[in-house]
């Protein structure tokens, strides 16, 4: 039976958060979802310097496509919540997925450890629930000139999320596509400020 795998690419030994990284894929299909392929390899880049007393997993699913009602890519995160309640019990879960992986995030948030969400360029389909977020930090970026994903169904799904009790800003990159490759210094920073906005303080001194 095929399994989904975790890359840890900062591997702190008693981490604050745990950022889970999920990439893109396609509607359908049951081929691997290798770390060869362009939507692994565009979110490598948001791994770089992570906030200090930070874990960073990359989540490798298990089939590229999303499968209509099998919505494989979203059991896959199942499983990797599981194993970060597991390895760091009680430590919050920040989600940060582009294209698929910003819709699995998303479907993925109602686990009670996810704290904040944020979704780059995500595929968004009518109907999509919005319930889970509520309670959660939420971030919604797409580029204007994205012609892959629809800019306009994401902005109605965080005026929906919000009406549902997230705390969600919409936030649109212009001039950029669904690669966000144009301004991708400007992607690069915009997740680094998010993930470094939710981390927990640390206690103040006795």
């Amino acid at each position: 039976m095929r399994r989904a795998a975790l890359q840890v690419r900062n591997a702190a030994d008693r981490p604050r958060t745990v950022v889970i990284v999920l990439h893109g894929g396609a509607a359908d299909g049951r081929g691997r979802a290798h770390r060869g392929r362009p939507a692994y390899l565009r979110m490598m880049p948001f791994l770089r310097k992570p906030p200090a007393d930070t874990a960073i997993w990359i989540l490798r699913y298990r089939y590229r496509g999303w499968n209509g009602g099998a919505a494989d890519p979203v059991r896959d995160l199942e499983w990797a919540l599981d194993e970060a309640a597991r390895r760091h019990p009680g430590v919050p879960v920040i989600l940060v997925g582009h294209s698929m992986g910003g819709r699995t995030a998303l479907w993925g948030a109602g686990a009670p450890q996810v704290v904040a969400v944020c979704a780059l360029a995500p595929w968004i389909e009518a109907g999509d629930p919005v319930d889970q977020l509520a309670g959660r930090t939420v971030l919604i970026a797409h580029g204007d000139r994205d012609r892959i994903t629809d800019p306009h169904a994401s902005r109605r799904y965080a005026d929906a999320a919000g009406r549902a009790g997230a705390n969600v800003t919409y936030h649109e990159v212009v001039g950029d596509g669904h690669g966000m490759l144009r301004r991708a210094g400007h992607w690069h920073e915009l997740v680094r400020a998010f993930v470094t906005a939710q981390l927990p303080r640390s206690p103040a001194p006795a």
